[in-house]
């Protein structure tokens, strides 16, 4: 597995940049796609013709690839750039020309949520969408549930860096977002995105063992360092210690450590651990998400 990276959030190529026969081609292949609804086998079919007349795109191509919309923004009048998280080639963007026309069959397609079978050609920082569709029936997110699933994007675009794969973090993101249409209750999925996805990343917290190598105990005081690791705590309760030191029982840690999260005062403390462990990644890039999220909690006191 690739280390971490920071990602680089600049665009730096778009259509503008590739060769003109590749433009071409590219071009007459979003004409005809977004004019109307064609199945994948004719996308590969199309793709194969246009590689005919120029060669330059047989090693620049990608057809049906699993795919997620992270985040899409308006381009020029008709246009979108896509942040997508695909299977097998991470987070890349895309140029997709014409789908805010209104020819365009693409429009309910390319939304979050949505596993998709999307086409595109180029290389570089942005390619050129050549296709999408539905990899399954569209799932409605609950609206109580939206602004976690906008967390989860949020937190896919701020920590990968662009075509750097993470297929086992694709499945793991793909069934948060299934739990989250399914309705289930949202704390739990994302806490336990949050620790998967820790430790998939390799920065995964250590809950059963502190910083001495002795097993943690349920009775007993530890605070979470997040360079370092559970330490044990010579105090005798919580409340001798303010919580933004990210002090926590012992019994709250391995519940944790168990995938329990049906208390709420342990959903509350590994909220606050989990956090503190993603803010180590981050390295002070904000989330927006939780701006808001903190802000709806403040209005419904």
């Amino acid at each position: 597995m690739s280390r971490h990276r920071r990602p680089d959030n600049q665009i730096t190529s778009g259509p503008a940049d590739q060769p003109n026969s590749e433009t071409q081609a590219a071009t007459l292949a979003q004409d005809t796609l977004f004019s109307g609804w064609l199945p994948g086998c004719l996308v590969v079919w199309l793709a194969d013709a246009l590689i005919a007349v120029s060669p330059s795109l047989s090693s620049r191509r990608v057809l049906l690839q699993p795919a997620y919309v992270l985040h899409h923004r308006p381009y020029r009048d008709t246009s979108r750039i896509l942040e997508l998280f695909t299977r097998d080639y991470g987070r890349l963007t895309l140029f997709a020309r014409g789908a805010r026309s209104g020819r365009s069959v693409l429009a309910p397609v390319l939304q979050p949520f949505n596993l998709l079978l999307v086409s595109w050609s180029g290389r570089g920082e942005a390619g050129q969408l050549l296709g999408a569709e539905f990899g399954a029936a569209p799932v409605p997110m609950p609206p109580e549930h939206l602004l976690s699933g906008f967390y989860l994007n949020e937190l896919m675009m701020k920590l990968f860096a662009r075509h750097d794969a993470h297929e086992d973090v694709f499945l793991l993101y793909q069934a948060a977002v299934g739990e989250l249409q399914e309705g289930i209750e949202e704390a739990r999925v994302l806490r336990l995105f949050e620790k998967r996805l820790l430790q998939l990343l390799g920065y995964g917290v250590a809950l059963e063992w502190d910083t001495a190598g002795q097993a943690v105990q349920s009775q007993k005081i530890y605070k979470y360092m997040p360079e370092v690791g559970l330490h044990e705590l010579e105090h005798s309760g919580v409340r001798d210690e303010p919580r933004g030191d990210l002090v926590f029982l012992g019994s709250s840690v391995l519940s944790l450590a168990r995938d329990e999260l049906d208390d709420a005062a342990v959903r509350a403390d590994a909220r606050r651990l989990l956090r503190a462990a993603l803010d180590r990644l981050l390295d002070g890039r904000a989330l927006g998400s939780r701006d808001v999220a903190a802000e709806m909690r403040r209005l419904k006191k």
